[in-house]
């Protein structure tokens, strides 16, 4: 149909210059009688005239294919304003129609792709949750591809993120945040800030970070997500203390309404003057006495934990009689290494953490310990092949009186960290690649 309408439109030209070409030589033979003159100045006439005439018919046809061609170019760059127009309702009219349809579409469909990225950019980058995009450049460094205002704060006091080496902005960043960076895989870990008081102290800000690895166009990406958490752990720790409440009254309804029950029994059968009864009712109140004296204890022993005792202590030694008392695999450095702690204090922090990789579910085998040196540290790591835990856990596994245990009391972890704590240390947990978890024990390096 197109080549029709460019028939048509060469015939129409086309047809007087025919009429010219025969006409012409008629026209010259009346005045001159040599034949090959008149052809040789025919073709001087016409072969120019003919030259003329093609160009100058198919002169609209060459603009408007450079003018498709044009506009292409500019859909392909992500213009769609450039128009059209051709005034014959021909074939190519119905072209040209089609093809300003086409941008209209094309123009609506970017509008609406720029409208849901601006939607898109506007959630990320005001989320609470730094989102920083990492990605391998062709030096083999990594720099930030992405990086949402939260993540700017957070990492370079406001600035552009953006082409930055993230090892860079691993080395200035706080040392609790590279190391969760370095360890791979989900987790949470705590940054201490001092503020100014009246009295001065130290207010440490939890953070849970998730990684995720993919690829885009052919490159290796990763996504790193940082939320903070200590407020919601705020609130946690009410709800924690409120339910502790409960459960300590809870507790001491259920040792103080038998004692007292059992003490009005023994008071009137003493009143009647049968004592057969009395020694089994005085062994059940001291049976329930001692039974909340425990769990007393218990709460006690973690709200008023002592200062460790600091004495130098070989870790190979040390970890070697408490593998008498429960299974582990070890790994040790060759060198062997000390340190001053608290070794009672420190025996029951890795027990309840022992006790706990045991109680995870996976091989016996697969609970290990392992101790590494770091520069003016001291990392011990109590591994398991369990299940490890979710993202809600992890949150919340260092709250004291959490429990995901029936008869849990949530105290084990708890108790850890403060140990831990009360020694320099810091305590960290995250899941392993490949399943099971990491629980880690960073001590200062103070042999």
């Amino acid at each position: 149909m197109i080549r029709r309408s460019v028939a048509g439109r060469l015939l129409f030209w086309l047809l007087p210059l025919f009429g010219v070409a025969i006409a012409l030589p008629l026209l010259l033979l009346r005045w001159l009688d040599d034949p090959k003159l008149v052809g040789m100045l025919s073709a001087l006439v016409i072969v120019p005239l003919a030259v003329w005439v093609v160009r100058r018919a198919l002169a609209p046809l060459n603009s408007l294919f450079r003018a498709l061609a044009g506009s292409v170019s500019t859909y392909r760059d992500g213009e769609y304003n450039f128009g059209i127009h051709w005034r014959g309702r021909d074939d190519l009219g119905d072209l040209v129609h089609a093809h300003a349809e086409l941008g209209d579409v094309l123009r609506t469909q970017r509008q609406g792709l720029v409208e849901r990225e601006l939607l898109l950019d506007t959630m990320v980058q005001n989320t609470p949750v730094a989102m920083l995009l990492v990605a391998a450049g062709g030096d083999g460094e990594r720099r930030v591809v992405f990086a949402n205002l939260a993540a700017r704060k957070l990492l370079h006091s406001g600035w552009k993120l953006e082409g930055q080496r993230f090892d860079d902005l691993l080395a200035a960043a706080p040392v609790e945040m590279r190391e969760a960076m370095q360890r791979g895989g989900d987790g949470l870990f705590a940054i201490g800030s001092e503020e100014e008081g009246d009295e001065g102290f130290q207010e440490e800000q939890v953070y849970h970070l998730a990684r995720r690895n993919f690829r885009l166009n052919g490159r290796k990406h990763e996504l790193l997500l940082l939320r903070l958490l200590t407020n919601e752990l705020r609130r946690q720790e009410v709800q924690t203390w409120k339910k502790v409440i409960r459960v300590i009254s809870h507790e001491l309804n259920n040792s103080l309404a038998p004692v007292a029950s059992l003490a009005h029994s023994g008071a009137e059968l003493v009143r009647r003057g049968r004592h057969e009864r009395l020694e089994e009712i005085f062994a059940t109140i001291e049976e329930r006495a001692r039974h909340l004296e425990g769990f007393i204890r218990g709460y006690a022993r973690f709200a008023k934990l002592p200062q460790p005792l600091l004495n130098t202590v070989d870790w190979t030694h040390f970890l070697a009689g408490l593998q008498r008392q429960i299974g582990f695999d070890l790994e040790t450095p060759a060198d062997g290494i000390s340190s001053r702690i608290d070794q009672a204090q420190m025996e029951q922090a890795l027990l309840n953490l022992l006790k706990n990789a045991h109680e995870a579910g996976g091989e016996e085998t697969g609970v290990s310990v392992r101790l590494v040196r770091l520069p003016e540290w001291l990392r011990i790591e109590v591994l398991d092949r369990g299940a490890g835990m979710n993202d809600s856990v992890l949150q919340n596994a260092l709250v004291p009186f959490y429990s995901t245990k029936r008869n849990g009391t949530g105290l084990g972890l708890a108790l850890t960290r403060e140990i831990v704590e009360a020694h320099g240390g810091r305590l960290s947990m995250h899941n392993r690649e490949g399943g099971g978890l990491c629980v880690a024990i960073q001590l200062p390096d103070n042999t």
